[in-house]
């Protein structure tokens, strides 16, 4: 599966505000979030669209099993 690239910019700009796109990144992929109900306007509790949310899943009530239910559109550059 050949993914597209995108920069740390171009993700911070699909936050649900900027762009209409709902958008994380997670170990190097990035998942489009947008159907999630969970994450109206680009934010899931304290968590904001347009990151690299590796480093905080420690802290989550979740496993990262929770990715699967997405698709990756991207390698996170």
């Amino acid at each position: 599966m050949d993914l597209p690239v995108y920069t740390k910019q171009q993700l911070a700009l699909r936050n649900g505000q900027d762009k209409p796109q709902i958008w994380v990144a997670f170990k190097g992929f990035i998942y489009d979030v947008s159907e999630s109900r969970l994450w109206r306007n680009g934010k899931h509790y304290e968590h904001w669209a347009g990151q690299d949310l590796t480093d905080e899943l420690a802290d989550a009530p979740h496993t990262a099993a929770v990715f699967e239910k997405f698709t990756a559109v991207g390698i996170l550059a």
